[in-house]
């Protein structure tokens, strides 16, 4: 089951996903991480924190769990 996370803009880049999941303590935490062990999106590894992310977009995190990016209505 994915958890919904919903942005009111176009996109949210990865590395604020996972700073706004507050599943590491700072946004430095959140560079090693994802240039260390990356997240799984849309079924790629990726290890970019600027990555867009758009609506429908689903990101693995290891260990975490699930998202798909949704629009704010």
């Amino acid at each position: 089951m994915q958890e919904e996370v919903k942005i009111n803009t176009e996109y949210i880049t990865l590395g604020q996903l996972v700073k706004r999941l507050n599943i590491l303590e700072s946004g430095g935490m959140v560079k090693s991480y994802l240039q260390d062990v990356g997240a799984i999106v849309n079924g790629e590894l990726e290890h970019r924190r600027g990555r867009k992310l758009y609506t429908n977009d689903v990101v693995e995190i290891e260990d975490v769990g699930s998202y798909i990016v949704k629009k704010e209505d």
